[in-house]
């Protein structure tokens, strides 16, 4: 209210100044012999002063209501910011609370193990719970540590990482039946590098193909495709799994988020985080297309800006 007052006087000055210089030129210049002069100079100066005062009234009620637009984004963004930190706290609550519970059942069940096969059981409870842990707090780790690792600008020849990352990923022991096809084109001419960080960008290829393999069958496709369009590269990890709920698909990039599908399956709910904060990293855009009536199935697009020498 007061800064509002404050305006309005800053506004009126020059109307008031103009006024006062009008009505001291019509009473006291006495020196020009020209009535008609001496009031044309005197109204010219009151209606300068008023346009000054329109103009700059104009221009402060402007400068008022975008500070108060900024203002009510700025609090709106902190409302967004804090919900955000909240929930991801109550994800990683939740994500931290079922190990450490497993963990202290597998501790319980080895004391009161009455045979070989129960202990050997109940160790091997236990393994998954670490297992599940470590894998929670590494991604955290390196969620972490994008806000302030130097990223690398060397060009990457995408192709090559990502039959790195395919055999890579394949040469898990979870996933030492599957195949994934991998689709580019290799001629006339290779296709172009992009800039970046070649270590970050083959996590968030990796981390694509460990999903599409986790939540497929090896009844079931895994392909990449390569290509370049619109001076982008653009990379393609499709599925022919069981997809993704649609309620799901807005949501699984969020940190620790898990979809309804995907809590039968080991992972920290960061994996997905991870690549959408490198591909942005990268000035990048990653979306997601997936449906489960006919023909189910799920593709994840990332393009990335392309070098051209």
């Amino acid at each position: 209210m007061k800064s509002t007052s404050r305006l309005i006087l800053i506004s009126l000055l020059p109307v008031f100044i103009g006024s006062l210089a009008s009505w001291v030129m019509a009473t006291w210049w006495t020196n020009v012999p020209v009535l008609l002069f001496r009031l044309d100079l005197a109204m010219l100066t009151f209606l300068t002063g008023l346009l000054v005062s329109f103009l700059a009234g104009a221009a402060s009620f402007a400068l008022f209501f975008t500070s108060r637009r900024h203002i009510r984004h700025l609090v709106k963004a902190n409302i967004e910011h804090e919900e955000s930190r909240r929930r991801f706290i109550r994800h990683l609550d939740h994500e931290l609370k079922n190990p450490l519970t497993g963990l202290q059942a597998a501790l319980a069940n080895i004391n009161s193990a009455t045979n070989q096969q129960e202990r050997q059981l109940s160790i091997e409870n236990a393994r998954i719970s670490i297992d599940r842990l470590t894998r929670l707090l590494g991604d955290l780790r390196k969620l972490s540590e994008l806000e302030h690792r130097p990223l690398e600008q060397l060009p990457v020849d995408v192709a090559s990482l990502l039959e790195e990352m395919v055999e890579a990923a394949c040469s898990l022991p979870a996933h030492a039946d599957r195949k994934v096809n991998l689709l580019f084109s290799r001629v006339p001419w290779p296709l172009s590098p992009v800039t970046g960080d070649r270590d970050l960008l083959g996590l968030a290829f990796f981390n694509l193909l460990d999903n599409a393999l986790k939540f497929t069958s090896s009844a079931d496709i895994v392909e990449v495709r390569l290509f370049e369009q619109d001076r982008q590269m653009v990379i393609e990890v499709a599925d022919t799994g069981c997809g993704i709920p649609v309620e799901d698909t807005t949501r699984i990039f969020e940190e620790l988020y898990r979809g309804a599908n995907a809590r039968s399956i080991p992972g920290s709910g960061l994996g997905l985080a991870l690549v959408r904060r490198i591909v942005m990293l990268h000035d990048g855009y990653i979306a997601v297309r997936s449906q489960q009536s006919s023909s189910p199935g799920t593709v994840f697009t990332l393009r990335l800006p392309l070098t051209y020498p």
